[in-house]
């Protein structure tokens, strides 16, 4: 299981995050990029690097043919697919395993077991976490027991594909009337975007937080939680900004969420860095999914902890035991990231073209991750997120202060970034009191914009 040679099966700035971790750990590290990529920054830093197709996604980062081409013709002995594209594919995880080669990451029958969020849930229910309640399996097609079923969870309900994900493949249905097109409406979906049919119903949680427990597995039955996060502030079902710990959720009750996080680990033989998602409200957690692969919003944890979570997966993945127990993570102090993309302001709109000026903040307590560089170019075939702004302090204060002076410092010219939406963020005072729900941030655009309206009718 040892290795010595890794390719990067992912782009930007966590393909140069990994690169970092495989040089601390003294492995070989290759990039992969596509024909828009090949001026990449992370290239430069990698040991190598191979071209493995046209820009389209579909073409170059979702090729899976094209990867292993480029894992053989490197010489690599091991994946790491970041986040994105192909982290969290049961395929692509089966056909490295099939290749001789290691992913670093859970197993391939792992990746699908949590992807189907029916069979999920019926393993962390067997496990002892906490989930919403819902149906018991997938919905039938006979539309009486669906009702029954609905009537009996209580309404509103959410219809759920079970293969859905990243806000895809849901329907929040308020009362029975609603109950039959919802289910059709979203079966066609799932059929379309996941090739799956299944379905389930959940309560639907009005104001719930959005709070997740980051793990990390070996091979030898070692399974330790690393804290939460808090990843309320959410703009179309995507984060926004995170932080570390959740603010104002009694410590006795994150601890036992997280020891039945590791248990659940142990018991389904988790491998590897994976992340628990859980909807909070009244008090109450409710487990929504797994993400087996690393999270864009690793950094805060990192910071809380002082633990290199990357380069710790990818130990892991070559066999070794992990080298702390459960009494040896101790979180300390406060976490803060801002997702930084290259997008127009408040609309969100992509902002794609090639950087001309690119300053990053610095200072105590500020961290960057970014591949951005004067002169790089934000191609428009992928993802908008070019930098990750952390901030640590002793407390949270100290932190939305410190992000404030970073944002304020940070520079970029030749393209638009949501830097902007940031510091309304971070300004309102809702926010520095903590604890806002995945609701608040559209909910406070919706006033902004309706106060802009008024003001100038």
């Amino acid at each position: 299981m040892a290795f010595r040679t890794v390719l990067i099966a992912n782009r930007g700035e966590i393909a140069l995050r990994v690169i970092r971790a495989c040089r601390a750990l003294g492995l070989r590290a290759v990039a992969v990029c596509s024909e828009a990529d090949r001026g990449g920054t992370w290239l430069q830093a990698a040991d190598d690097a191979v071209c493995i197709g046209p820009a389209p996604a579909s073409r170059s980062y979702l090729d899976i043919g094209a990867l292993l081409l480029a894992a053989e013709v490197a010489g690599a002995d091991a994946i790491h697919p970041g986040y994105g594209f192909l982290a969290e594919n049961g395929d692509f995880a089966e056909a490295v395993e099939r290749a001789g080669l290691t992913l670093i990451g859970p197993a391939a029958e792992t990746i699908r077991l949590m992807g189907d969020k029916i069979r999920a849930k019926e393993a962390m229910r067997a496990a002892g976490v906490p989930c919403v309640p819902g149906s018991d399996g997938a919905l039938p097609l006979d539309a009486a027991v669906c009702a029954q079923l609905a009537a009996r969870v209580g309404y509103p309900v959410i219809v759920k594909a079970a293969g859905g994900g990243g806000g895809r493949g849901m329907r929040v249905v308020r009362g029975p009337d609603e109950l039959a097109t919802a289910i059709a409406t979203t079966r066609e979906e799932a059929v379309r975007a996941f090739a799956n049919p299944d379905l389930y119903i959940e309560k639907f949680l009005e104001h719930p937080r959005h709070i997740e427990i980051q793990v990390l597995c070996d091979h030898h039955g070692g399974a330790l939680w690393l804290g939460e996060r808090d990843c309320s502030v959410q703009r179309r079902h995507q984060k926004v900004i995170e932080e570390a710990p959740a603010p104002g959720i009694p410590r006795a009750q994150i601890a036992e969420l997280g020891e039945r996080c590791a248990a659940a680990c142990r018991a389904i033989g988790y491998r590897g860095a994976g992340t628990f998602e859980f909807l909070y409200e009244d008090g109450t957690f409710a487990f929504i999914e797994i993400n087996t692969r690393i999270q864009v919003e690793h950094t805060v944890t990192e910071e809380t902890t002082g633990l290199d979570i990357v380069r710790e997966q990818i130990r892991v993945a070559m066999g070794e035991p992990l080298l702390l127990s459960q009494r040896d993570v101790v979180c300390r102090g406060h976490a803060i990231e801002c997702r930084i993309n290259a997008e127009h302001g408040f609309s969100g709109r992509p902002s794609p073209g090639r950087v001309i000026r690119w300053h990053a903040p610095g200072g105590p307590g500020i961290r960057v991750d970014s591949h951005m560089a004067p002169g790089a170019e934000v191609p428009p075939h992928y993802d908008s997120l070019i930098a990750k702004i952390v901030t640590s302090g002793t407390d949270r204060a100290q932190c939305i202060a410190r992000m404030k002076a970073a944002l304020a410092e940070l520079q970029v010219e030749g393209i638009d970034v949501n830097a902007e939406l940031h510091r309304f963020v971070l300004e309102d005072e809702t926010f520095e009191k903590g604890g806002v729900t995945i609701h608040y941030l559209e909910q406070r655009l919706r006033r902004f914009a309706e106060a802009n309206t008024g003001a100038q009718s």
